[in-house]
């Protein structure tokens, strides 16, 4: 008896971004807000960072609100239906619930159900990592659309009093519709982590930390409490980083991701219309712009400026805004990078929409 023969399915030639979209929160909050709750001023953030204001939303408006808003916006832009949607991944680090996830829940209230949906906890490198992710269902013909959405609600997860990151950071979403090409219109992807410096960015303390807290303070155990208290324990984990280490690295280790991502698209960088890096830092933008040697033309995105670094939102956010202010870059080549917590990194040309 022969072994049967499984169908073949469907391999496209190539995949591209088909649509896309935004959500930014109302609540604007300045330099001059931050420094309410720390040590510092609108000249030195501005100095350091770039930042003059960052989004922040409502208690009420959630990571999945947002993921919601933003996809929406990119299912109209490429013109298909929900039910079109073949996948949809949620790029995301502060979704309130192990489980289930986000990407499930977005699915249902943009009607893309039963398509598949996940999270992907990869920090400022989210985005990237799901384009990756994308590109491969379409040309594979697992799927024919994937919407793919950067989105953070980082000030559920911040200190204000904190030093190291609180004030850089905001909140919002981004997504894209990637969907089939007769030509690549998304390169191969450069993506990878260095576990080595897994501590330099994260958390205050882990969840099991406030769940031991938790059963002190239920047993009444005084001692334990004084310690805590003397700390400043909090039962909330937030967020804080090494800022000399993750700059450095940022720096010199993505220049040389994104110098590969250039020669793996086949391109140099004269052929770019756009470069868009992860918004951490307008000094790190500035000097990965400076070695990838970018010509004049080349439209650099600094939507930091206004919203802050928003994680695994940035990229797209700061992608819609540059098509939205310079629509000539429609169907021009854009350099992405992204970078973050992991410390893990992502980059890919992409065909602009």
């Amino acid at each position: 008896m022969s072994t049967p023969t499984l169908k073949q399915h469907t391999i496209r030639n190539g995949s591209r971004i088909w649509g896309i979209g935004a959500y930014r929160p109302d609540i604007i909050v300045t330099n001059e807000d931050v420094c309410q709750w720390i040590d510092s001023s609108d000249e030195w953030i501005q100095q350091r960072t770039g930042i003059i204001t960052r989004h922040r939303a409502p208690r009420e408006v959630s990571v999945v609100d947002m993921a919601t808003g933003a996809g929406a916006e990119a299912i109209r832009h490429a013109g298909i239906e929900p039910s079109q949607i073949g996948a949809v991944l949620v790029s995301t680090v502060t979704h309130m619930y192990a489980t289930p996830s986000a990407a499930a829940l977005v699915a249902e209230n943009l009607g893309a159900s039963p398509a598949p949906a996940y999270d992907i906890s990869a920090a400022c490198a989210g985005y990237c990592y799901g384009i990756a992710q994308a590109d491969a269902l379409v040309r594979a013909g697992t799927a024919e659309y994937v919407l793919v959405i950067g989105v953070e609600k980082l000030s559920d997860v911040i200190d204000n009093h904190e030093r190291t990151i609180s004030f850089l950071l905001g909140d919002g979403a981004g997504a894209v519709v990637i969907g089939p090409s007769d030509e690549p219109g998304i390169s191969q992807s450069v993506w990878g982590s260095d576990g080595s410096k897994w501590d330099t960015i994260g958390m205050t303390h882990s969840l099991r930390d406030v769940r031991d807290f938790s059963e002190q303070a239920m047993k009444g155990d005084d001692v334990a409490l004084a310690a805590a208290d003397e700390a400043h324990a909090t039962l909330w984990p937030t967020l804080r980083q090494d800022g000399q280490t993750v700059f450095r690295w940022a720096v010199w280790e993505m220049a040389k991701m994104a110098k590969k991502a250039l020669e793996l698209a086949g391109i140099t960088a004269d052929d770019l219309g756009a470069f868009v890096p992860h918004q951490a830092n307008m000094r790190i933008i500035d000097e990965l712009a400076k070695q990838l040697k970018l010509p004049s033309h080349v439209v650099v995105a600094r939507d930091i400026a206004d919203a802050g670094n928003t994680s695994a939102a940035s990229i797209p956010l700061a992608t819609h805004r540059l098509l939205a202010e310079n629509p000539e870059l429609s169907g021009k080549l854009s350099l992405q990078i992204g970078f973050g917590a992991g410390l893990v990194f992502g980059a890919q040309v992409v065909r602009l929409p």
